[in-house]
């Protein structure tokens, strides 16, 4: 008899390991399903849902959604007719095909800028619209992306403690017409007079963090912060996980990979971020369209691809007129306005004819027609710096610099298919942002104008809130230009009862309208002026509190991730107040100190603000004229899009203004607040976070001009993550310079040659060093 002991035979053990493989694999599956991230359209806020949970401010959308298919169906006819029409780089006024059969359109665009999706966008549409990017990167394997950290966090803390200076002097000046003299400067600021917008917002760009970290407990946030940011796993933009895109490879040098999803050529991460975008609770008021930044192991390190038959762009002033359709490979705006003549596919061409659906005449035209029913407005010389809201192709930006004006022109990225990159690619300024729930990333009481053509924003909805925000960042004393059908269609009853909601907003807020003219017999066309009040005593004298005045406390100028507020801010009054009297004329507005400068008793360097404005203004003149414009080896020719990544006073852009480019100045949001000087100066700017994704497309500027900027960026996150946010936005060909001290410096070098661009240009002094690189065309191999 066997013994209970006795051993198995040796066959039956196959079978028992093939059973228990099965129960584990079963097992796993198990928690793989139930783990996984669902892509339920219920992450959505449904119509139906919506439309139960709607506000009377609300409805107000889809009243307006009403008349703007009256209005175009109108149009229509007028085209049927026979009406030449040209393009328009503002809105449409005619129904597309999609539109007709109920999809998103022209006719849906309201609160948003410019051609935005319906107030109530549909969970179907919302996952429709960015197919291409969520259905690609699912297509992406893992062992595409195993690699390692390129910097050591350890390593990173020990140099940050030796990098800043201690003294008070700006820089200095080129000597004797040769090589840069570089200065050791003091970026450190706590005792400035000049705040920064970190400390404006009050924390407002890190809510994520302080959700995940459960408290407001700043070190507790940091720290949370710093652990989510060292994760070595990555996740794709619509959640599904890959590991780190760079590795090191065995010479200490790092290599990369190529982004190779669909649709990664257009990558903005924090504009296709899907995974936070499906966790939203509304979309209601375009919160869809705001930024939602990836941080650490949400942001992918791959490399975007170039489009295929990319070439280098075509240089201005030409490129206004006409880009390589290769570089820009959209044709939506070819289709939905091809009857509006807003660009037109010839052969290899995009070609932009620069008139549109308000600029029948073109441009030009329509710019001078202004300035004909409103001389006061003196483009170029009172009038410098304007906002065009929802600037399709921008090309009322475009010609206005044939009048010396400098126009921001920002539309939303929406199903208007890139729309503001081919208004970069053509070198006119733009950038993707939409009037949702946050404030726009500028100072309060800075632009000279704003300009808002055929738009179809509901002003007068939700108390006014977004027309009290173009209120917050108009100068006082500034127009507000408004061409659209409320203002000259008198005969139509919904549109006459926009008008009349319009200036009850515009009558509280102690608008003065200024000029409102019937359409032209020839354009059919009708302007409203609007002029903001220069001073406080309308305000004083009005009967009721609607809208009310903004609390003390509410700071004006406070604008990176900070919720629009329905309310009045108080007109600044009293000598050294600043925006209290209007800048000076241009061009000599640009080297003028603004006279409430003096007052400030500090600026950046530690010397008084005024003193400190006049001698930067020198120094970049000097760095200009006999560095970079001679030494470098820049084909200046080629560059038109510019960014100043640090701009400080905006000496470096002032200094190029006899250029044929125009600069981009940030002002970044844990530095001292100058972006108020750069606009009293006749520039223009933005605040932002390097941390962060800047709100582009990819292949948009041709120089960025980095100056000391990663000596502080290193304290607070991976500056590798910003490298590779500049090879996104530079254009193959483009220039990237920078200043910053040697062991800075060499890290960036290192990263700079690993991401293959050519060190053209180094000049080192004492701790100081300058490096010019070129990025090339060179993309790694997809595998």
């Amino acid at each position: 008899m066997k013994s209970k002991f006795a051993r198995v035979p040796e066959k039956r053990v196959p079978g028992l390991l093939v059973m228990a493989v099965i129960c584990i694999a079963m097992f796993l599956v198990a928690i793989w399903v139930l783990s996984a991230p669902s892509d339920s359209p219920s992450a959505y806020v449904s119509t139906s849902e919506k439309a139960n949970s709607k506000s009377k401010a609300e409805d107000v959308y889809d009243e307006v959604a009403e008349s703007e298919e009256k209005a175009d169906a109108e149009d229509k006819v007028d085209d049927d007719k026979g009406d030449e029409k040209t393009p328009d780089a503002d809105s449409a006024d005619e129904l597309t095909e999609a539109e007709k059969a109920g999809e998103p359109g022209d006719n849906e665009e309201k609160a948003e800028v410019d051609k935005t999706d319906s107030a109530d966008v549909s969970e179907e549409d919302l996952q429709s619209q960015d197919k291409k990017i969520e259905d690609g990167i699912e297509q992406q394997e893992e062992s595409d992306v195993d690699t390692e950290k390129v910097e050591d966090d350890s390593t990173d803390k020990e140099e940050s403690t030796t990098e800043t200076k201690d003294t008070d002097t700006i820089p200095t000046t080129v000597t004797d017409g040769e090589q840069l003299e570089l200065a050791v400067e003091n970026k450190e600021t706590e005792k400035s007079s000049l705040i920064t917008q970190a400390k404006e917002s009050k924390e407002e760009k890190i809510n994520e963090v302080i959700e995940k970290a459960g408290t407001i407990d700043e070190k507790a946030i940091v720290d949370e912060k710093e652990a989510v940011e060292t994760d070595e796993t990555k996740t794709n933009p619509d959640g599904t996980t890959a590991e780190e895109t760079v590795e090191v490879a065995d010479d200490g040098k790092s290599s990369w990979k190529v982004c190779t999803w669909e649709g990664a050529q257009d990558y903005i991460p924090c504009l296709d971020n899907k995974k936070a975008i499906k966790k939203l609770p509304s979309t209601k008021h375009f919160e869809h369209r705001e930024r939602h930044c990836p941080v650490g192991k949400d942001l992918p390190t791959c490399l975007v691809p170039l489009p295929e038959g990319y070439k280098p762009r075509i240089d201005w002033p030409e490129s206004r007129n006409q880009i390589w359709h290769a570089n820009v490979p959209h044709d939506k705006l070819v289709t939905y306005k091809q009857d509006q003549n807003w660009v037109k596919k010839q052969g290899d061409l995009l070609v932009f004819p620069g008139g549109g659906t308000q600029f029948k005449f073109g441009a030009l035209q329509y710019i001078d027609s202004i300035h004909k029913i409103l001389p006061d407005i003196t483009w170029g010389k009172s009038t410098r710096v304007v906002l065009d809201v929802g600037c399709g192709v921008a090309s009322f930006g475009g010609y206005m610099f044939d009048r010396d004006a400098l126009v921001m022109s920002f539309a939303p990225k929406d199903e208007h298919e890139a729309q503001v990159q081919m208004a970069l690619e053509r070198g006119i300024p733009g950038i993707l942002s939409v009037m949702g729930t946050q404030r726009l990333v500028f100072p309060s009481n800075v632009f000279d104008a704003v300009h808002c053509a055929r738009c179809r924003v509901p002003w007068y909805a939700a108390g006014g809130k977004l027309l009290l925000e173009l209120n917050r960042v108009l100068r006082p004393g500034g127009y507000f230009v408004w061409s659209a059908t409320p203002v000259y269609r008198r005969n139509d009853p919904d549109e006459v009862r926009i008008w009349e909601e319009t200036i009850k907003v515009t009558e509280a807020m102690c608008w003065k309208l200024v000029i409102r003219t019937k359409a032209d017999p020839e354009t059919q066309i009708g302007f409203a002026v609007f002029q903001k009040p220069q001073e406080n005593s309308c305000y004083e004298k009005r009967t009721t509190d609607e809208p009310p005045m903004c609390e003390v406390d509410d700071q004006p100028d406070a604008a990176w991730y900070v919720p629009m507020n329905s309310c009045l801010h108080r007109i600044p009054t009293g000598e050294g107040a600043r925006a209290a009297e209007w800048p000076v004329e241009w061009p000599l507005r640009v080297e003028t100190t603004p006279s409430w400068l003096k007052s400030v008793p500090k600026g950046i360097y530690g010397k008084p603000a005024a003193e400190e404005f006049v001698s930067d203004s020198e120094h970049w003149r000097n760095v200009i004229e006999n560095s970079y414009l001679t030494n470098i080896g820049i084909r200046w020719s080629a560059i038109r899009n510019v960014m100043d990544m640090k701009a400080g006073y905006g000496g470096f852009a002032a200094a190029l203004v006899s250029q044929p480019v125009w600069v981009m100045n940030v002002i970044p949001t844990d530095e001292p607040d100058t972006l108020t000087i750069i606009y009293d100066r006749g520039l223009f700017g933005l605040y932002h976070d390097w941390c962060e994704s800047f709100s582009t497309y990819p292949r948009t500027y041709d120089l960025m001009h980095a100056d000391h900027l990663f000596s502080g960026l290193k304290k607070r996150c991976n500056i590798s993550d910003t490298l590779i946010e500049m090879d996104r936005i530079l254009r193959p060909e483009g220039w990237a310079i920078f200043r910053e001290t040697v062991d800075v410096m060499s890290e960036i070098e290192d990263i700079a040659k690993s991401l293959h661009w050519s060190i053209r240009y180094t000049y080192e002094e004492g701790k100081e060093r300058l490096v010019a690189a070129q990025k090339r065309m060179w993309r790694p191999q997809s595998l």
